[in-house]
């Protein structure tokens, strides 16, 4: 979507930006308890409705701005110019240029929606208690605090998982940073 915003600009743009304005004023941990009381979802559709939800806005603005900056370049002309459609102008030219302060972006995300929904879980509008998860462990060694391991292992694990994204990351955005192999250094 941001990159579709990006490329076409003006009313497209406009009415674009209005509806992720209107997505992000909703509270999402409000409307992600909620739904989870409705539909007493497992992992795999709390996470989905977190992205589908809420998780797609943040992404989308970086996406557009880096279209934004793409397409007012001289291989966007040329391949214009050339006659090339649309979407494979988006798709081919300026999306493989426009990776890499998204890539760079995307774990930051990762470990947002991560710390969202162990947050949910400690809330307790998470998985259902027979389901083992990080904020349940968390819960539980909140109320049984002499118990020092019920908090220490699930933080550890929470910030082992968070570094490791993080590396993992950096990692992936040098292997597809466009402008490392560029002929004209």
């Amino acid at each position: 979507m941001g990159g579709t915003l990006g490329y076409f600009g003006g009313r497209t743009d406009l009415y674009g930006l209005r509806l992720i304005e209107i997505f992000s004023a909703m509270p999402f941990l409000f409307l992600m308890m909620i739904l989870s009381q409705i539909l007493k979802p497992n992992i795999v559709i709390l996470a989905l409705m977190y992205v589908f939800l809420v998780g797609w806005i943040s992404i989308s603005w970086y996406v557009r701005g880096e279209f934004y900056r793409e397409k007012a370049k001289d291989y966007v002309s040329a391949a214009v110019s050339m006659g090339q459609s649309t979407w494979k102008i988006m798709f081919k030219h300026i999306l493989p240029n426009a990776l890499t302060p998204i890539i760079t972006f995307a774990p930051f995300a990762i470990i947002a929606y991560i710390f969202a929904l162990v947050s949910l879980d400690f809330l307790g509008f998470g998985l259902q208690p027979p389901t083992p998860s990080w904020g349940e462990l968390l819960n539980q060694g909140k109320t049984n605090l002499q118990y020092w391991h019920l908090i220490l292992i699930p933080l550890s694990s929470i910030a082992t998982t968070l570094f490791l994204i993080t590396f993992i990351g950096e990692a992936i955005r040098e292997a597809f940073d466009p402008k490392v192999y560029s002929r004209l250094r």
